[in-house]
């Protein structure tokens, strides 16, 4: 791991979706790290300004406050422009971050602004596929469920405190239930082809349930692969590990981290050892 000093010069980037949905959050975050260390705040209007302020860090260490589409977002651009080895990332979560939590980031603004001021870099593995696009935590096909969007929060409503009072009654009125997970609509058991390091896992002669591959340690991908036994039965899951995962049938669509795409019929992902860095606690 690399340590750094928290007299480093950092260029916050915070995420519109983040000014949008929880500005308390975004503003305890941005008031720790200015206390901290020498900031520049960008306030990016959409992905291409986003994009630009990324691109013009110079030698500031880039902080990205948001959520984890976001943090996917800064690494693809990273690695787009072939500058993720001399580039250690940052992030303080504000929205979805079951990613970056999964990551080793902390929780709430405050914790994760001191992990970045404080915390030093850990290199980590990353999938990169045929198009270019990478994975920093898990893929899935088909994609797995996801939640419906969450009303807006409250605080995030200005003016007067009667008005919020009215939103509040809005809100309980036309959204009276929780939000639900809703799956992305899919043909239900596949017939794929998944070949690990040029051996072939499941063949298209026997369907399959679910495929999940997982970046591990030592530049090798965990994979998951579950086929059906019979008329409704699961199978016991295949395991095994490789640099190397494609996966070839039918057109069908697959979740990366925080985005679905697709459908393709032949996809390919590599590992790519200690690709990228990222700021992280200290153990101990």
């Amino acid at each position: 791991m690399a340590t750094f000093a928290t007299s480093d010069q950092l260029l916050v980037i915070i995420d519109p979706t983040a000014r949008q949905g929880d500005g308390e959050s975004v503003r305890i975050a941005k008031d720790v790290l200015s206390a901290g260390a020498t900031t520049k705040v960008c306030l990016p209007e959409g992905p291409e300004e986003f994009a630009r302020a990324l691109g013009r860090r110079g030698s500031r260490r880039p902080v990205v406050i948001g959520d984890d589409r976001a943090l996917v977002r800064a690494v693809a651009l990273l690695h787009r422009h072939r500058e993720l080895a001399g580039c250690a990332l940052a992030v303080v979560p504000v929205g979805e971050a079951a990613l970056a939590e999964s990551l080793g980031v902390p929780a709430g603004p405050v914790a994760a602004a001191r992990a970045v001021l404080e915390g030093a870099e850990r290199r980590l593995d990353l999938l990169v596929d045929d198009s270019d696009g990478v994975v920093l935590g898990a893929l899935g096909i088909p994609p797995a469920p996801v939640r419906t969007a969450a009303a807006q929060p409250v605080d995030a409503v200005g003016g007067h405190p009667w008005l919020r009072t009215r939103y509040r009654s809005l809100v309980r009125t036309l959204a009276p239930r929780p939000a639900r997970l809703t799956a992305i609509p899919g043909p239900g058991p596949s017939r794929l082809r998944v070949e690990v390091d040029g051996e072939t896992v499941v063949d298209l002669d026997q369907p399959v349930e679910a495929v999940s591959v997982t970046p591990g340690a030592g530049g090798a991908a965990a994979v998951e692969v579950r086929p059906l036994s019979g008329p409704g039965a699961a199978a016991a899951p295949l395991l095994v590990a490789g640099r190397t995962v494609t996966v070839a049938g039918a057109d069908f669509r697959y979740r990366a981290d925080a985005m679905v795409s697709g459908p393709v019929r032949r996809r390919t992902w590599t590992v790519r050892e200690g690709a990228w860095g990222l700021t992280l606690p200290v153990p101990g």
